[in-house]
């Protein structure tokens, strides 16, 4: 029938759709290694073990919140050897600038102890055994992995949730869910630098509350330009 639209199959539609995300990654990767090129984590450490806590110290906080406090933490206490030895409520007040302090005492403590115990003091470089450790969930394992061992992944927190969100590259709202949706859409080899540079991205310029739209150069592939 004249001017009826031919039928495109779901399947061809969805390649198209695929195409188009990918496309928009690519862009997305583009800028944040023009913005961002040394993009790394925020969290002060020297070493794999003061990023493990400090990754810990920093659920619900922020970087800045836990940079502030962990200078004197990690002079007091300098390795697992050191920190399994304390009590939490010895370690409480080097940390009760933090949210939720009390609790994350318990967890550094418990966790320090397990790395003696079972790993040498050493913080294993292995997913399963970091998420077996207190207070360490899949983000903090995938953090650490790739900042520490340089093992690919793609850690999402609110920035990225947000970013992924504003950016259509996902639709799904578990973190994990969310870091599987970017694993596919950007190279192995840039999963660690993604995550990095995308925080910085949502922290300092597409925040939650007022986001630089004026000058952000993606803002042709966000839905709140409307182009999609």
């Amino acid at each position: 029938m004249a001017g009826t639209k031919p039928r495109v199959a779901r399947g061809q539609r969805q390649r198209a759709s695929w195409r188009i995300i990918k496309k928009r990654a690519l862009r997305v990767l583009e800028v944040m290694e023009v913005l961002y090129p040394q993009a790394a984590t925020e969290l002060f450490h020297r070493n794999p073990f003061e990023l493990l806590i400090a990754t810990v110290l920093s659920a619900q906080a922020t970087d800045a919140s836990v940079n502030r406090a962990t200078p004197a933490l990690f002079a007091r206490y300098p390795n697992a050897q050191a920190l399994a030895q304390a009590t939490p409520e010895e370690v409480e007040p080097y940390i009760k600038t933090i949210g939720l302090y009390r609790s994350k005492a318990r967890n550094i403590v418990q966790l320090a102890r397990q790395l003696v115990e079972k790993h040498g003091g050493q913080v294993p470089a292995d997913k399963a055994q970091l998420q077996a450790l207190p207070g360490v969930g899949w983000k903090t394992a995938t953090v650490v992995l790739g900042a520490a061992f340089g093992i690919p992944g793609i850690a999402v927190d609110t920035h990225l949730t947000r970013l992924a969100h504003r950016l259509g590259l996902s639709q799904e709202k578990n973190p994990e869910k969310i870091g599987a949706d970017l694993e596919k859409l950007f190279p192995r080899d840039k999963w660690v630098f993604v995550h990095h540079a995308l925080i910085l991205f949502g922290r300092y310029r597409c925040t939650a509350r007022k986001p630089r739209c004026q000058d952000c150069p993606l803002y042709t592939e966000c839905r709140s330009q409307g182009a999609w």
